[in-house]
């Protein structure tokens, strides 16, 4: 990640509100948890992703003379807060999920433990990479799971809110299922493949079709991907490749990779040209389609049993346009105040903004018999790991209660950081994409589903819940 002046890259309150702690609260250490709390586009599950770049930033987080002196100019800050700035470096703890995981709204995905003027400071880009990330990988993963099988490619870089968001929202595709990005600068930088086919203006700028396609298969015979549908698919962009295919590709014995259809009735034209092709000899040959698609566009045109393998999916993907909000929030956990554990909740009158308050962790009950997850339960840090038989509850409804037997747990988070230095083993990007599978496969098909998925339990631990019920009853002053 560029590094370039992200230390100012803060809600300006971060500031004020670090100068203030700094100032009256100097030795006091905070706990802050990162989480969401619905999940985009009414699915039933989030993919979390980012946290190589966070883990990039905290270790990169410093203040130049540039930075103070802009601060300096704010006539806000001390001088002796300004002095401690010049000599910045992380020193707390920090826990997350690790990036592919399956994760549900209200867990933490993230923990710092820290001075609380450290604490604060991290506020706006952990969320920045977290909602960034974690929103496209979820929105690929619909993406992929619409696809049933068939490969897709994030082919946005073009309509991505920026650089950096062509370049990170690409490393999200990948980790939520994508194959290939047509983000250069992605594929060089995380070593994924780079997808591309050909250009409009390519075709557009020979005399002719036929030309263009010929010169082409001249320069890339072992790796076309032919766009048909500059003039007219059927008339003539099909007929031309097909042309090129026995002139100059079967005389060397290679068989066409692609063709390409980005306009037009795709379910219609893809069986049209499926036949062509399979009439012509090149029933191998594979359709890819684009055009504006995303998870509803693609489930309608398998149901309309469309001939397409594979698609290039880019604007609805690398925006997630229908909802381009993952919501996450950093919300005070606890306070510590001489080895003394302070719990603290936010109270509003919008039951779904009430934090759970203190020190936490989450444990996934798993099935030994299936290994399909049951049910998550966030519980005190300082809680025995469940064994025997175990009781749910919602924490809303608590007369909703189930009984889990045969099962085997594992805690989601795992320390990242330690006193400010990094104690976590990162995973490659291969690696995260392997293991995103996995946990994809561990979820039930009624919670992926696409529409109306079932609801995964997510509950709290009865100490927990009695912490808050008992901090929800105290008088609020």
């Amino acid at each position: 990640m560029n590094q370039e002046k992200l230390e100012l890259v803060a809600d300006f309150y971060e500031f004020t509100m670090s100068n203030g702690y700094f100032s009256k609260n100097k030795n006091d250490i905070a706990y802050f948890d990162v989480f969401f709390r619905n999940v985009p586009d009414g699915g039933g599950y989030a993919i979390v992703a980012g946290l190589e770049q966070i883990i990039e930033f905290i270790q990169n987080l410093k203040f130049d003379e540039d930075d103070i002196e802009y601060l300096r100019k704010q006539n806000m800050f001390s001088e002796e807060y300004l002095n401690y700035l010049k000599d910045f470096k992380f020193t707390g703890d920090i826990w997350a999920i690790p990036e592919g995981t399956v994760v549900f709204p209200n867990e933490p995905l993230i923990t710092v433990r820290a001075p609380v003027s450290e604490a604060q400071l991290l506020e706006t880009m952990l969320l920045l990479i977290i909602n960034h990330q974690s929103l496209i990988a979820t929105k690929t993963a619909r993406i992929v799971r619409a696809a049933q099988g068939r490969p897709v490619m994030e082919f946005g870089a073009r309509r991505a809110h920026g650089v950096s968001a062509a370049i990170y929202g690409a490393r999200a595709a990948i980790i939520g299922g994508a194959v290939g990005t047509s983000c250069t600068a992605a594929s060089e930088k995380f070593h994924v493949p780079a997808s591309g086919t050909m250009a409009h203006s390519w075709i557009q700028s020979f005399d002719n079709e036929y030309e263009a396609f010929k010169a082409y298969a001249e320069l890339y015979p072992n790796n076309g991907t032919y766009l048909i549908d500059t003039y007219h698919t059927l008339q003539s962009g099909l007929p031309n490749a097909i042309k090129v295919f026995d002139e100059v590709l079967k005389p060397q014995g290679i068989r066409p990779v692609a063709v390409r259809l980005d306009s037009g009735d795709l379910a219609y034209l893809s069986k049209k040209v499926r036949v062509i092709l399979d009439e012509a000899g090149y029933p191998d040959c594979k359709i890819c389609a684009t055009n504006a698609l995303d998870e509803n566009l693609i489930s309608s045109l398998i149901e309309q049993d469309a001939k397409i393998d594979l698609f290039g999916v880019g604007e609805n993907l690398i925006t997630a346009k229908s909802d381009a909000i993952f919501g996450g929030v950093y919300k005070l956990a606890a306070m510590e105040k001489d080895g003394k554990m302070i719990p603290k909740i936010k109270i509003s009158e919008n039951v779904e903004k009430i934090t759970n308050p203190s020190f936490k962790k989450v444990y996934r009950f798993y099935s030994k018999e299936t290994n399909y997850a049951l049910a998550d339960v966030i519980m005190l840090k300082n809680e025995k790991e469940p064994e025997g038989e175990y009781e749910i509850f919602d924490q809303y409804n608590t007369w909703k209660r189930k009984k889990l037997h045969n099962y085997y747990v594992k805690e989601l988070q795992e320390k990242i950081f330690e006193n400010g230095k990094l104690v976590y083993k990162q995973p490659t990007i291969k690696e995260i994409v392997e293991y995103t599978k996995k946990q994809l496969g561990t979820i039930w098909e009624e919670i992926k589903r696409l529409e109306n998925p079932q609801k995964y339990y997510v509950d709290l631990s009865k100490k927990l819940y009695d912490l808050k019920t008992k901090l929800l009853n105290q008088k609020q002053v």
